[in-house]
C-alpha cells in the first residue's frame, strides 16, 4: 500500500507546474518519463497487493516475477527517452516507447482487473466485495486510456496524422484527448485506491458498530430478561449475567442473555395461553398489523405476559397451548436474527397497549373463574 500511494503521488505530482519544475530541473524534460514510470510502478504494487489477497502461498515469487518485468520496462523506456533526447524525440522512438509503456501498463490493468472481480466473488465480506467490485471498475477506466494511447501509437507509428503532439491540457476534459489521456487514468486511480482501501476502513466502524448494537441490545433485553427470571430463577447460566457489560465483552455477554431468554420462553410452554394468542390476534388484525414481523412480535409478547403472570398465581391454562410464533422455524439461527426479533418481542412486552388490554382482560376472566 505504501508503494501504491508513494507511486501514485510521484505520478500525479510530476505533471503539477511545481511538481514538473522540479524535476525538468535536473533532468531536461522528464516529467512525462518520471510520471510514466512512477504509473508503472503503482500498478505492480496494485497487482502485487492482489496477489497476496487471492494466493499469499505464491505471491512472492509472482512479485518477483512481475518486479523483473518493471525494471526491463523502465530501462527500454530510459533508454529511449534518452536516444530520443538527441534526435527531438523522433515519431518512431516515440511510437516505441508508447509501445512499452502501454503493454505493461495495458497487461497489468487487465490481469489485475480479472483478479478483482473473480476474487470478489469468492469474498465474504460485503465492503470487500463492494471494494473489489469498485476497483475493477478503476481498472476498465483505466484500460480506456490504454485504449487511447494505443490510439495515439497507431497514429504516430505509421505517421496518420490522427493525434497532435504536443498538447497542453487547460482542465481533465480539455481539450476532448484529455479526458482520455487524463480523466480517465485520474479516475481509474481513484476508483482503484478507494476500492482497495475500502476493507481497511469499514472493517474496523463496522466492529466499532457491531459492539455498540450488541451493547445496547444487552441493555434492551434487559426488562424482559428480568421477568422471565423472576419466574425461573435457574435460567440465568451464572451470575454475572445481570451485571454490566463492556463492548469488548458485548458479542459473549449478548449471546448468554439471547440464551437466557430463549430458555425462559421454554419453561413457560405450559402456561402459553391460545386464548390470549388469538385474542391479541384478532386485536392486531382490526389494526392492519396481525401479518407483520411486529405484529408476531406483539402476539408473542403477550401470549408470554400471560405466561408470566400465570406462573406467577399457579393457574394453567384451561384451553388450548398457544403455538410458537410464526416463522419461529424459519428464523436464522444466528445471534442477530434471534436478537433482533427478542428486541421486538421486549419492546412489545414493555410498551404496547395491545398486549396490556389483551393480558388485562385474559387476567381478569381467569380470577373470575377462580372465585370460589
Amino acid at each position: 500500500m505504501v508503494a501504491i500511494f508513494a507511486s501514485l503521488w510521484v505520478a500525479f505530482a510530476a505533471y503539477a507546474p511545481a511538481g514538473r519544475y522540479v524535476v525538468e530541473s535536473v533532468i531536461p524534460h522528464g516529467s512525462r518519463l518520471v510520471s510514466n514510470c512512477a504509473s508503472l510502478t503503482a500498478a505492480t504494487a496494485v497487482l502485487a497487493f492482489m496477489f497476496q489477497i487471492s494466493d499469499p502461498d505464491t505471491a512472492r515469487r509472482r512479485i518477483r516475477l512481475r518486479l523483473i518485468y518493471l525494471i526491463s520496462a523502465v530501462s527500454v523506456m530510459s533508454g529511449l527517452f534518452v536516444a530520443g533526447d538527441e534526435d527531438r524525440f523522433s515519431p518512431q522512438l516515440y511510437a516505441l516507447y508508447l509501445f512499452v509503456y502501454v503493454a505493461y501498463l495495458g497487461i497489468t490493468v487487465g490481469e489485475f482487473l480479472v483478479q478483482t472481480w473473480k476474487q470478489s466473488f469468492r469474498s465474504r465480506r460485503t465492503s470487500q466485495r463492494i471494494g473489489l467490485r469498485t476497483a475493477s471498475v478503476g481498472c476498465a477506466s483505466a484500460l480506456v486510456y490504454c485504449c487511447y494511447k494505443i490510439f495515439t501509437l497507431v497514429s504516430l507509428g505509421f505517421d496518420l496524422g490522427l493525434i497532435t503532439h504536443g498538447y497542453q491540457c487547460s482542465s481533465m476534459v480539455t481539450p476532448v484527448r484529455c479526458t482520455f489521456s487524463v480523466a480517465a487514468p485520474a479516475i481509474g486511480v481513484l476508483l482503484v485506491v478507494f476500492g482497495l482501501t475500502l476493507p481497511a476502513l469499514a472493517w474496523p466502524l463496522s466492529q466499532l458498530a457491531r459492539k455498540r448494537w450488541e451493547t445496547r441490545s444487552f441493555k434492551a433485553l434487559a426488562s424482559l430478561w428480568s421477568e422471565l427470571v423472576e419466574v425461573s430463577p435457574d435460567i440465568v447460566l451464572t451470575p454475572a449475567g445481570s451485571g454490566e457489560v463492556a463492548e469488548d465483552d458485548a458479542d459473549f455477554f449478548l449471546h448468554r442473555r439471547v440464551i437466557e431468554i430463549n430458555d425462559g420462553i421454554l419453561t413457560l410452554r405450559a402456561y402459553r395461553s391460545g386464548r390470549v394468542q388469538h385474542a391479541t390476534t384478532h386485536a392486531l388484525a382490526q389494526l392492519g398489523e396481525a401479518d407483520t414481523l411486529r405484529g408476531h412480535a406483539t402476539v408473542e409478547a403477550a401470549v408470554l405476559k400471560d405466561a408470566v403472570r400465570a406462573k406467577h398465581r399457579g393457574l394453567k391454562p384451561n384451553g388450548d397451548i398457544a403455538r410458537p410464533a410464526p416463522g419461529t422455524d424459519k428464523r436464522e439461527g444466528n445471534l442477530r436474527a434471534e436478537t433482533e426479533w427478542l428486541l421486538l418481542v421486549a419492546k412489545a412486552y414493555a410498551d404496547s397497549d395491545v398486549v396490556r388490554a389483551t393480558t388485562t382482560e385474559t387476567a381478569q376472566e381467569k380470577e373470575v373463574v377462580s372465585t370460589p
